[in-house]
This record gives structure tokens, C-alpha cells and sequence, in this order.
């Protein structure tokens, strides 16, 4: 190859550098307001000093649980969604790898040779002959140069799926860690209801043997008797179903942490009240902080994939260069591959300009089209985030409230129920009214452990929702 030529391939490969047809990309404009809703159902203040935001906030802080940091980790390294989200951003990076390696010639080495029997009425000069060529060379087979920037950009293209695979698996985290954490207070409030539903169960059985001696002397009825037993089989059947609540839970956490060899139902809470409470979170004066979320940077990366995807339709409108050429040495004999004077080249550059092809049109129409359906379902997973974490503060600002009431509800109970049982023991009221205080005062008492396992769970919810959790 002469230095002419070379040079010439050079040029065009520096001119097709600076050439791209992708529409510049500017950042949509949030469609949800600037700030968080208000009203009375909304805590007055948002933030907290000494706060960080929850993008900010690594988990391992957020929950300050130990035994429940010790099952996120197992979680973390065992569960089988959160494996397959690494598997497929390792498949969207190799993706990524081979439209970046587009960009560059392919080179192989290329040895052969070959015998050919020339008969003598084929022969210029009328004698059969046989002819041998043996050839080495180093070879460009078909490379396109990018003049016109189309492999570039399906290779930032191929950048942005992978960014928003990455950021995908980001998101599987987050999830992961935060239905890991209400597995496990869900678990720990539905142990805490079994013990107070067995603590009924034996205050019961203690009343029917006390009811049933008064009676068999004849100073209690056979109705009190009948009705403190149908107390006894209520509080047996609640034991059932949250026996068998406590095991779904347990089977239900033990898929979540990848069902490790060593047994976790040991480490598992014994109530909710055994629970270290999570870390405070802020929700900050700003929604802009739900662009941080590692969904909606995925949806934005997918944005971009589509914005470029319309530089590369454009970009298949014009011209395609492409360069086939090899250098190498070749002989008649295998002896003198390479011996002086046996060098060879050939260089074969190549142009393709459509003419009249009604597909690529429609591609472009369709990128297009792609682009702003990618647009919509960026806005919408904007939308759903803001509603996500508004629901999520239109619980913080109301629960404490519910759960201060409960309190005092359950205490009030309590009392009825004892001042009920000492009028039954005296002999002033009939047992149909220690049955009623009875059951509000377990109805309290479960509605109690809810509502605080409400107030725990938002907090999980509310640092999911603002993108904690995926460091």
C-alpha cells in the first residue's frame, strides 16, 4: 500500500469522528410539582437537621437492627432476582463491548494456498500446465468507517441499555432490602400477636376452671360456664392461625435470603417489640430528589437509548464506506513466501448511498415514535414516585396520632376488663360483660402491635420511595 493511500485512510477515519446525527438530548422538565403536598394528613416540617437524603443514607445505617443487617446480607449475596438483575447487566455490558468494538477494524491473519490444472486446450499456449499460489497476509475484511457516525451512536446506544440495566439491578436491590425488612416485621408483629393471643388462651382456660368450680357449687350458671368456653376455642383457633401466620412468614423470608444452609429461624425476632426501629429519613423540601431514584435514571437512560436510536435511522440514510484490504506476501512456491520481491497488497474501499428505500423512512418514523413513547413512561414513572412517596408521608404524618389513640384505647380496655371481672367475681354483674371487655381488650391490643408495625413498615417504604438502599 502506497503512502498516498494510507494517508487517505487515515483522514477519513479522523473526519468521521467528529460527524453524528443524534438529536441533542435535553432533560425533560419533572411533571410533578416542586414540592410535597400539604395539608393535615402532612407533617409541617420535612426536613431534619443532621439528616442525610436517602440516596445519601447507606442501608447498613438506615437499619441499625443487627440481626436484621445480618439477613439483608445474606439476602444480598443468596436471593436468586437480585443474582439474575448482575447476570443481566453483565450481559448488557458485553452488549455494550461488542457495538464499541465496531468502531475498529477487525485484523486477521490469513494463510493459504492452492493447485490448479490448466488443460491444453484451455492454455494460452497450448500445453496443460499446473499452477501453485501460496499467500500470507494480515486482512481488513469489510470494515465500515463511520463517516457519518451511525456505529457510534448504536454504540452510545448500546451505553445507555447498559446504564439502565445497571441501574435496574440498583432498583432489584432496593427492593430486595426493603421487602426484606417488612418480611421481617411482619414476622416479628404476627410472633408478638401469637404470644398475647396465648396469654388470652391461658387467662381464659384460668377463668373457665374458676367459673366451672363456682359452678358445680352452685354459684355461677351454666351460661357462664358455656360462654367462657367459647372464649377458650376462639383464643385456640387465633393460636392456629397465628402459629401458622408465623410459618408463612418464615417461609416467606427464607426465599428472600436464598434459603442458606445455616437455619435463620433462630436469629428470626420473637416480637415487634424486640425490633431496633430504623433510622430516621427526611423527604427533603425538594421532589427533585426522586431523580435520583435508580428506576427513573433507568427510565431516563432508556430515553436516551431512544434518543440515539434516531441519530442512527438518520444516519442509515446516507452513505456507508467500507474498506476491505490486506497486506501480506504471496509466491508460487511455498519456499518463497518470503523471500524478497514477494510482497502483496490490495485495497478495496467500497460505497453504498440508497437510493429509494421506503423502509429506512419508516425506521426513522418509528425511532421517533419510540422516543416519545420512552418519554411518556419516563414521566410516568416520575408521577408514580411522587405518589409513592406522598402516600408514604401522608402515613408519617398521621400514625403517630393513630398509634398514641391505640395506646390509650388498650389501656382504657384494660381497665374496663378488670373492673368488669371484679363485678363478675362480686357477684354485682353477669359474665356477658367480662366477655365484651375481654374481646376489646384483645382487639385493642392486636390493633395496637398493627398500627406500630404500620409506623415501622412506612419508614421502610418511605426510604425505598426516595431511593435509599441502593448503595
Amino acid at each position: 500500500m502506497n503512502k498516498r493511500l494510507f494517508f487517505l485512510l487515515i483522514g477519513i477515519i479522523l473526519l468521521s469522528g467528529g460527524c453524528t446525527m443524534t438529536p441533542k438530548y435535553t432533560r425533560p422538565i419533572a411533571p410533578v410539582p416542586a414540592g410535597w403536598p400539604s395539608g393535615t394528613a402532612y407533617p409541617e416540617s420535612r426536613g431534619t437537621a443532621g439528616i442525610p437524603d436517602p440516596p445519601d443514607l447507606q442501608w447498613r445505617k438506615f437499619f441499625s437492627d443487627e440481626t436484621l443487617q445480618k439477613i439483608i446480607e445474606t439476602a444480598l449475596e443468596n436471593n436468586r432476582d437480585l443474582r439474575l438483575a448482575a447476570l443481566n447487566v453483565e450481559r448488557a455490558r458485553a452488549i455494550y463491548g461488542i457495538k464499541r468494538a465496531e468502531l475498529f477494524p477487525a485484523v486477521n491473519a490469513e494463510a493459504g494456498g492452492s493447485q490448479q490444472r490448466v488443460p491444453a486446450d484451455l492454455s494460452s499456449d497450448g500445453n496443460a500446465k499446473t499452477t501453485e499460489r501460496y499467500d500470507v497476509n494480515l486482512a481488513i475484511a469489510s470494515w465500515e468507517i463511520d463517516f457519518f457516525g451511525r456505529i457510534r451512536i448504536l454504540k452510545d446506544r448500546a451505553l445507555e441499555e447498559y446504564l439502565a440495566t445497571e441501574q435496574a439491578r440498583r432498583s432489584a436491590q432496593i427492593l430486595l432490602i426493603s421487602e426484606v425488612a417488612n418480611a421481617y416485621l411482619t414476622l416479628a408483629a404476627d410472633r408478638e400477636k401469637l404470644k398475647l393471643t396465648e396469654k388470652t388462651f391461658e387467662t381464659q382456660k384460668a377463668a373457665y376452671d374458676l367459673i366451672k368450680r363456682r359452678y358445680e357449687l352452685g354459684l355461677a350458671t351454666e351460661l357462664d360456664l358455656a360462654r367462657v368456653q367459647t372464649q377458650i376455642d376462639t383464643a385456640r383457633g387465633d393460636i392456629a392461625r397465628f402459629t401458622q401466620l408465623t410459618a408463612l412468614d418464615e417461609n416467606a423470608l427464607n426465599l428472600m435470603i436464598g434459603y442458606p444452609s445455616l437455619r435463620q429461624s433462630e436469629f428470626f425476632p420473637k416480637a415487634l417489640a424486640d425490633v431496633k426501629p430504623p433510622e430516621a429519613v427526611s423527604a427533603g423540601i425538594s421532589s427533585e430528589v426522586l431523580l435520583r431514584r435508580p428506576d427513573i435514571l433507568a427510565a431516563e437512560n432508556l430515553l436516551k437509548a431512544s434518543n440515539a436510536n434516531i441519530g442512527a435511522a438518520r444516519a442509515a440514510l446516507f452513505p456507508r464506506i467500507s474498506l476491505t484490504t490486506s497486506v501480506g506476501t504471496a509466491s508460487s512456491e511455498l519456499s518463497g513466501l518470503f523471500q524478497s520481491g514477494s510482497g502483496a497488497w490490495s485495497f478495496v474501499p467500497q460505497i453504498l448511498m440508497p437510493i429509494f428505500d421506503a423502509r429506512l423512512w419508516s425506521a426513522l418514523d418509528a425511532s421517533k415514535a419510540e422516543k416519545e413513547i420512552a418519554l411518556v413512561r419516563y414521566e410516568k414513572a416520575i408521577q408514580t414516585a411522587f405518589r409513592e412517596v406522598a402516600d408514604t408521608l401522608a402515613v408519617q404524618g398521621t400514625i403517630d396520632q393513630q398509634v398514641s389513640s391505640q395506646e390509650s384505647l388498650t389501656a382504657a380496655s384494660e381497665r374496663t376488663y378488670q373492673l368488669s371481672d371484679i363485678r363478675y367475681t362480686k357477684g354485682i354483674d353477669n359474665y356477658l360483660s367480662v366477655l365484651d371487655a375481654q374481646r376489646s381488650l384483645n382487639a385493642a391490643r392486636q390493633g395496637l402491635v398493627t398500627l406500630r408495625l404500620i409506623k415501622l413498615a412506612n419508614q421502610v417504604r418511605l426510604y425505598a420511595a426516595l431511593g435509599g438502599g441502593g448503595d
